[in-house]
């Protein structure tokens, strides 16, 4: 038996994410997984914004910070 990290998301909408995109089955494992990648996507984005947030002298992360975290880690869109 092996030890499973604890994830902030849950593993639900990881299924109804995939089936969105088109599958037609999801594995436990791969809801797992991709609610693993998009944590870890997710707190690079905060860590981004928060930095945003202390230049600004702020302590409140605003949507602003967000969406400025969001072209940084995931790239502009064209």
């Amino acid at each position: 038996m092996r030890l499973v990290a604890s994830l902030e998301l849950a593993i639900a909408p990881m299924h109804r994410i995939c089936k969105r995109a088109g599958a037609v089955r999801v594995s436990e494992a791969a809801a797992r997984e991709l609610a693993k990648a998009l944590e870890e996507i997710g707190v690079k984005i905060a860590k981004e914004a928060i930095d945003y947030a202390m230049h600004a002298g702020r302590k409140t992360i605003k949507v602003e910070d967000i969406e400025i975290a969001v072209k940084k880690v995931m790239g502009s869109k064209p």
